[in-house]
């Protein structure tokens, strides 16, 4: 019953959501808008390879020595989950980004064998066309991976919850759980206001209390990449349409 099994195309939340969706599913798309997976795009965007990690500790140094790549700084320090400092990030890099809610749903999801996509709302038409036009007769799972509180558990995040709901909504509304179906209908009446909706969320106010507006104006920007990031061999790497 928890597995929206009576329908094809699927929404759920955190990483509870994949393990519950993930084994059950052809096509898992992984959507942290603020900011994994908007940095994921960018950074593909410029052909880099983008290895997701889920702790930023030594061990992520360590395993970004072992794999020859670059790991990302704390955001403000170099190239790091900030989406604007990866503007200038060089072509063909490889980068660990470590992240405790994008990654860590990413590797949740590898684990379970399906394909992985990192879905954000500039690549939303995108990220749609192609699970349309390759994997229309599969089973799909949409997770917004959302925040967490100070105690860990998951926080609902707007921005995730519409940045799901811009593929979802391009996608075979007929395929749709409930759940998926609201996930569209929310993002179709949050569309024409979007950018100031995501500014005034909870994540938004955060990030701009600190000093990264832009990495928030970036994430806001719909439609308007190119890029499909498929996770393959344990990175993200652009996909063709």
């Amino acid at each position: 019953m928890l597995s929206q099994s009576a329908y094809p195309i699927r929404f759920e939340w955190g990483p509870e959501g994949v393990g519950r969706l993930a084994p059950l599913s052809g096509v898992v798309v992984i959507v942290d808008v603020l900011s994994f997976c908007t940095s994921v795009d960018i950074a593909v965007s410029k052909d880099a390879m983008v290895f997701p990690y889920r702790y930023h500790d030594q061990s992520a140094s360590a395993f970004a020595q072992s794999i020859h790549a670059l790991l990302a700084d704390k955001r403000g320090q170099g190239f790091s989950l900030s989406p604007s400092s990866l503007l200038s990030l060089p072509s063909q890099s490889r980068i660990v980004l470590p992240s405790p809610n994008g990654s860590t749903c990413t590797v949740l999801a590898q684990e379970n064998g399906a394909l992985v996509i990192a879905g954000c709302l500039r690549n939303a038409s995108q990220v749609a066309a192609f699970i349309k036009r390759h994997y229309a007769h599969e089973t799909i799972s949409v997770i917004a991976c959302g925040e967490q509180w100070p105690n860990g558990r998951l926080r609902p995040a707007l921005e995730d919850f519409l940045g799901a709901g811009a593929i979802l909504s391009q996608l075979d509304p007929w395929a749709l759980s409930v759940e998926a179906q609201v996930a569209a209908w929310a993002f179709q009446n949050a569309q024409a206001n979007l950018s100031n909706i995501i500014m005034q969320s909870s994540s938004g106010r955060e990030l701009t209390v600190k000093g990264f507006t832009a990495d928030v104006l970036i994430a806001s920007e719909c439609n308007v990449s190119t890029v499909i990031p498929v996770l393959k061999d344990g990175a993200y790497v652009g996909a063709s349409l």
